[in-house]
């Protein structure tokens, strides 16, 4: 589907979700830097909102468009781990007016949106789907390093339930192809700012437990990110450092984008489909990995959550 797909256009724009984590940018930079290589009378160009710091070793991220040139359309527009348009943002013209269009994602939450789609819910990450889909023999190391990143990130460095023999077999092959596993992980995963780790200890320190301690919820106001010197890259792996609490299900993690406007994170364990709720609220996402934007106090939020979380609680008791 891919190939034939790629094989019938010229011009090429890829685009992923709003405010890209590690599987979106691996994704789409993998499958750029595999078709620039590849199929070199394509023009390529991936769009993609500012890329964090820590993902800007990835070959080609400083050529990212951030904007869309005036006019500017393509014959394929190629849709990465993005459930609908509306999250890819500003790039959401260019899938629009693509002559062609192809989604490869794995939210469950997907609706199916392209002209073509190839939607696995139970797969770790659309940078694995992606993997797949490519001759495995014309994968360079560039396009294998950006791969990794997204499927070590989408799987939490291979401890999330969506792990599977497959995802690991994808890693080996990534591998032997040069990628630097352990400075990957390090240095995209594991190492934090100073001010990333003062966040997160106040996250960790102000949280509160409800619903009989399987839930955990902490927020962050705007204001007090303006104090600690932080922007949203740098809260991630907060809700998952939450949910990491012994005895809880559901994790909770708000993060103020406008005044009573909250962005929310969720994370659970193995008897809570967070994706569900999310899509209760307008979002959407995975099984054990979601979110959505409410306003609202924080306890607003928490007390709508409340009643949806326990519904499913009270299922699997």
């Amino acid at each position: 589907m891919l190939n034939k797909m790629l094989k019938l256009a010229d011009t090429i724009a890829i685009g992923g979700h709003i405010r890209p984590d590690g599987d979106c940018i691996g994704s789409c930079m993998g499958l750029g830097r595999y078709i620039k290589e590849n199929y070199s009378d394509k023009t390529v160009e991936v769009y993609l909102e500012e890329i964090p710091e820590k993902f800007r070793f990835i070959k080609e991220t400083e050529n990212v468009k951030h904007e869309i040139p005036d006019g500017k359309s393509y014959d394929l527009f190629i849709c990465l781990d993005c459930g609908d348009t509306e999250r890819l943002g500003f790039s959401r013209p260019l899938c629009e007016n693509a002559k062609h269009t192809l989604c490869i994602d794995h939210h469950v939450s997907n609706t199916g949106f392209a002209e073509e789609n190839h939607i696995v819910p139970d797969a770790s990450s659309t940078s694995e789907l992606v993997y797949y889909l490519l001759d495995k023999e014309l994968v360079s190391r560039e396009a294998a390093e950006a791969l990794y990143v997204g499927i070590a990130h989408d799987t939490g460095v291979f401890q999330y339930s969506c792990t599977s023999p497959s995802t690991m077999r994808a890693a080996a092959e990534l591998l032997e192809k040069g990628v630097d596993a352990p400075r990957i992980i390090r240095d995209t995963y594991y190492e934090k700012t100073y001010a990333q780790h003062q966040v997160l200890g106040r996250a960790l320190l102000e949280s509160i437990m409800f619903l009989d301690g399987k839930c955990i919820a902490s927020y962050i106001r705007a204001r007090e990110m303006k104090f600690f010197g932080v922007d949203r890259s740098d809260l991630d792996g907060i809700a998952s450092q939450l949910r990491n609490t012994k005895g809880v299900e559901v994790a909770i993690f708000m993060d103020e984008i406008r005044p009573n406007v909250y962005k929310v994170s969720l994370r659970s364990g193995e008897r809570v489909d967070v994706s569900v709720i999310a899509q209760y609220f307008g979002g959407g996402g995975h099984k054990r990995a979601a979110g959505f934007t409410l306003t609202g106090t924080p306890y607003d939020v928490i007390n709508n959550l409340s009643g949806q979380i326990e519904l499913q609680l009270e299922k699997e008791a």
